[in-house]
């Protein structure tokens, strides 16, 4: 799956912290101030995770803390060579250290327990059924937490952060999380464990070739266009991809087609199975990305 033949517009300009990442090109669009925080939670900034120059050069993205306290998770998969059983074990290790079966150990004390039920599993069904609804808003939030990437849309755009649309988001975002047990370090883990899958099932590859239907370019931010009107675009925080194309035919009348870093993938249909159905979705990170763009 290895694709060696990614199509890339351009590099990240203005960076000197990393010269194999950042190289001074000018011209090019780069990630906007207003779509990125200063810092996040993992080994690279979001200026360079979420450029040009990452989608053609990607390299590991590391969450902070997470292989450090889950070592004993990480030596469970290592010694089990069936991707099923460890997907069994990633499962029953998650529901065991936050206690999602009992949640008095939690510290629960009682009351309705529609929130403190929340988990990953209803995060990312939530989100695959409306990616705009509350469970989207959480995964949005997780995102913006964790790589600095800031949601550019939820249910309208967000562009504004005093305005009225961010502040819903924000207020979504908040009730998602209220009276949850840590949901968004067990969505720490299931990026983890995605990221460990991959290499241990697919090592060597850099991208993932995914498709995306929408019925019109003006859905999503175009910053620049690339060789052969190839558009530059800024992605939402997070977004629903898909590796079939035929699949993604159905959901609008131009096809786009992205070299998704791997690294970028927060989760997928196979990786659990029987958590995501019906669309072959992959989970994937934003920023800005060269495309290609079909019409069907």
């Amino acid at each position: 799956m290895k694709n060696q033949n990614c199509q890339f517009f351009g590099e990240m300009p203005g960076c000197d912290n990393s010269p194999t990442l950042c190289r001074a090109a000018d011209k090019e669009p780069t990630l906007p101030r207003d779509a990125r925080l200063p810092i996040n939670r993992c080994n690279l900034p979001a200026v360079i995770l979420g450029s040009l120059s990452y989608q053609r050069h990607p390299a590991p993205l590391k969450l902070d803390g997470v292989e450090e306290l889950h070592r004993d998770l990480l030596r469970r998969l290592d010694a089990t060579p069936e991707p099923g059983r460890r997907a069994e074990i990633f499962q029953d290790y998650v529901t065991v250290h936050f206690c999602l079966d009992h949640l008095e150990e939690a510290g629960f004390s009682g009351g309705p327990k529609g929130r403190a039920k929340a988990n990953y599993v209803r995060m990312l069904r939530g989100w695959s059924f409306d990616s705009d609804s509350r469970e989207g808003a959480v995964m949005k939030g997780w995102v913006e937490s964790r790589f600095g990437l800031l949601p550019r849309y939820h249910g309208e755009a967000l562009r504004d952060q005093a305005g009225t649309a961010y502040q819903r988001y924000v207020e979504m975002r908040a009730q998602g999380l209220y009276g949850t047990n840590a949901l968004e370090a067990q969505l720490d883990l299931v990026y983890a464990y995605c990221q460990y899958e991959f290499a241990r099932q697919q090592p060597g590859v850099s991208h993932l070739t995914l498709h995306r239907g929408v019925n019109h370019l003006g859905e999503h931010e175009r910053l620049a266009d690339g060789p052969g009107g190839r558009p530059v675009l800024l992605l939402n925080s997070l977004n629903s991809f898909t590796c079939n194309r035929e699949r993604a035919g159905e959901f609008g009348d131009f096809i786009l087609t992205l070299q998704v870093p791997v690294s970028k993938v927060l989760f997928h249909c196979r990786l659990l199975p029987g958590t995501l159905q019906g669309e072959e979705e992959f989970l994937v990170i934003g920023g800005v990305y060269g495309a290609e763009c079909a019409f069907l």
